[in-house]
């Protein structure tokens, strides 16, 4: 590709050609272009060679690369790679190889992060992204343990802990430990934007499931996304009629993962992490209604104003247009 300072751009390649095609000597339409008269030779002699396209810019790479390493000692080092996860400095000394070589085959391949594979089977994961909001969004539930009145053991000692459960619930299991319960997190994140929606709620059961789809449809919909499709996992809950006919009758398109490979409903995955890293575990609270109270803070800094990788460091706010308030 051409630089922005570059003399000769395609269109003044075809300039050249076209004056030199009425009769005017190449010396002097080189003087006029303030180009070389060797440049000037060179597209010319190009042009009558392979006509209008040979005026592009060719490729820089090479037609013969005599010292690439074999493709069979490639194939050992993705091999070593996917099988044993062995990263250059320990694929080198195997098959006598500097690591910078290594380094340079697994990411002509593709496999030089790990984080880019599968761990179970070695094979590469692939990423996509939705080209519009709404498009597509992740659904997912994540369970998690409550909370004591009081605080739990990460709060106090264990001892104390164990009396906080017991002071907070009658409800006790066969073996006579107190049921403190779990909640579970519905969320939904947009696979283009990244925005999310999550609801702390008491079960996954489909009724539950429906009602906070309705919730989150209202989210995005107040932010003019309109939803076209929702990816889930296998979860009875989403392969109950109940769910199917809620998105047919909202012409959703419902997709499931396929089962044992949460990776493909990676981002809301990776939220769910997120979630637990920024929120659940940030730090110790002493009731589960403290926990719950600062998922709406959490919520808003994740959607307005904590960077995302992904987007080049902004909020996931910045890929909606003109979103109702942006700058709170």
């Amino acid at each position: 590709m051409s630089h922005r300072n570059a003399r000769l751009t395609v269109h003044g390649r075809r300039l050249l050609v076209e004056r030199v095609r009425s009769g005017r000597p190449v010396a002097h339409v080189a003087a006029e272009m303030g180009i070389s008269r060797a440049t000037a030779h060179k597209w010319v002699r190009r042009w009558r060679e392979e006509g209008e396209p040979d005026l592009h810019d060719r490729p820089s790479r090479p037609h013969t690369t005599p010292h690439r390493t074999p493709a069979a000692v490639e194939a050992q080092i993705c091999a070593l790679r996917r099988e044993r996860k062995l990263g250059p400095a320990r694929i080198g000394p195997i098959l006598g190889l500097a690591p910078s070589t290594v380094h340079r085959v697994l990411a002509r391949h593709g496999l030089h992060r790990l984080a880019w594979l599968d761990r179970p089977t070695g094979q590469l994961i692939r990423r996509y992204e939705r080209a519009r909001p709404g498009e597509l969004v992740h659904v997912d539930i994540k369970k998690l343990g409550n909370i004591p009145d009081g605080g739990g053991h990460k709060v106090h000692s264990r001892q104390a802990g164990e009396a906080n459960r017991y002071a907070t619930t009658a409800e006790r299991s066969p073996s006579g430990t107190p049921k403190i319960g779990y909640s579970y997190i519905h969320t939904a994140v947009d696979d283009h934007t990244r925005l999310a929606y999550s609801e702390i709620l008491t079960d996954e059961r489909k009724e539950t499931a429906v009602a906070f789809w309705h919730r989150a449809q209202r989210f995005f919909a107040g932010l003019g996304i309109t939803v076209e499709r929702v990816l889930t996992d296998n979860g009875s809950c989403y392969r109950s009629r109940l769910w199917r006919d809620t998105l047919t009758a909202a012409g959703i398109t419902h997709k499931r993962t396929r089962p044992y490979r949460p990776q493909t409903n990676g981002k809301v995955e990776r939220f769910n992490r997120t979630l637990l890293d920024e929120w659940a575990y940030l730090r110790p609270y002493t009731s589960n209604t403290e926990r719950t109270a600062a998922l709406t803070d959490f919520l808003h800094g994740y959607n307005y104003h904590r960077c995302h990788t992904a987007l080049g460091g902004q909020p996931p706010i910045t890929r909606v247009n003109n979103p109702a308030g942006q700058y709170i």
